[in-house]
């Protein structure tokens, strides 16, 4: 697949002289020695990863783990002290003031926690606000500016005011904003942390159907382990300011990097996250199994009625290949 965006050892250090850290023998201190001998904090360290066109790229970890200066970093919303970060092959920390300029207002949107509405503007004037700065005319900003009121449900609202609208509805208007752009690169940094239990799941469902209908590329910061399983296609871990593990939901949940991951996903219940190709063992010589194979990307959850049902062990494929088989005793440990 093509990579959008591509992150080769970033490194953002906050403080005195932060230069004299990257390269040196600084760099190796944990980041408390480092702030008590410098005075610095080392917000992200030797960072590197790719995210494919189309992808939904999932950063999480814990408050202070650098999620957050990082996605700013992509930008240079917060400028990195080294490293390297690219956006459809062109070098971000080479651009001009200029192309900067562009690259926020044309191909990479962001979504903040607070949704940053303007409260004299009604609704349409909101999502089109990206459109104004662009310099398109009213009638043309206003077109593209409903059309995206209506992608993310709230036509009939155009014409309310930010205080007249529930924080999901909010939210929305963020996303319908960042969405008005057409950017190729959709940047979210924990925008919906601030919402009701309920309220942010509905947001996680309208991200889900948004990418699936317009397919763009979207580096998404939680520290909600459920949110970054639910949303994303892989998932980064980050741990003062480093990266712990990188990998699909099923990765992380079924081989977790260490102590640290392991114990994110201590809770998750694995049924519901990992596929047959877990737990699928090999067919004995002459096994009589069923006729119906299950292919080995099944959610085990899901393949639970068909195993226990079976009087024989179900086979699992993948593509036209049977890769082993899979009954009870395989199903009952995974779902106790």
């Amino acid at each position: 697949m093509t990579t959008t965006i591509a992150v080769d050892h970033l490194w953002k250090v906050f403080g005195p002289r932060p230069d004299r850290v990257v390269g040196t023998p600084l760099a190796e201190l944990s980041r408390a020695e480092l702030r008590a001998r410098t005075g610095c904090l080392a917000a992200v360290r030797d960072v590197s990863f790719e995210v494919a066109s189309g992808e939904v790229f999932v950063v999480m970890g814990l408050s202070g783990s650098g999620k957050s200066t990082l996605v700013r970093c992509l930008t240079r919303l917060i400028e990195p002290t080294s490293g390297e970060v690219s956006i459809d092959g062109e070098a971000v920390r080479e651009m001009s003031a200029k192309r900067l300029r562009d690259l926020r207002r044309h191909r990479a949107a962001m979504v903040f926690q607070h949704f940053g509405l303007l409260p004299h503007r009604c609704v349409l004037d909101n999502v089109a606000y990206g459109l104004e700065i662009q310099g398109q005319s009213k009638a043309q900003r206003h077109r593209k500016a409903a059309a995206m009121i209506e992608l993310v449900g709230l036509d009939g609202h155009e014409r309310q005011y930010p205080d007249q609208l529930s924080g999901g509805m909010q939210q929305r208007v963020g996303l319908a904003r960042a969405l008005a752009t057409d950017p190729a690169v959709l940047l979210f940094d924990e925008p919906f942390s601030a919402l009701d239990p309920l309220i942010r799941r509905d947001m996680q469902t309208e991200v889900k159907r948004l990418h699936a209908e317009v397919g763009k590329t979207m580096v998404f910061i939680t520290h909600d382990l459920t949110e970054a399983l639910r949303l994303g296609d892989r998932i980064a871990v980050m741990r003062d300011g480093a990266l712990v593990q990188v990998g699909t939901p099923e990765e992380l949940v079924g081989a977790p990097a260490d102590d640290y991951v392991a114990d994110f996903v201590r809770e998750v219940p694995r049924s519901g996250v990992l596929t047959l190709r877990w737990i699928t063992r090999p067919a004995g010589d002459g096994e009589a199994v069923e006729e119906k194979p299950l292919p080995c990307t099944t959610v085990i959850r899901e393949a639970v009625p068909q195993i226990l049902r079976a009087d024989r062990p179900v086979p699992v494929h993948d593509g036209d290949k049977q890769i082993g088989v899979v009954d009870a005793e395989q199903i009952l440990p995974m779902i106790s």
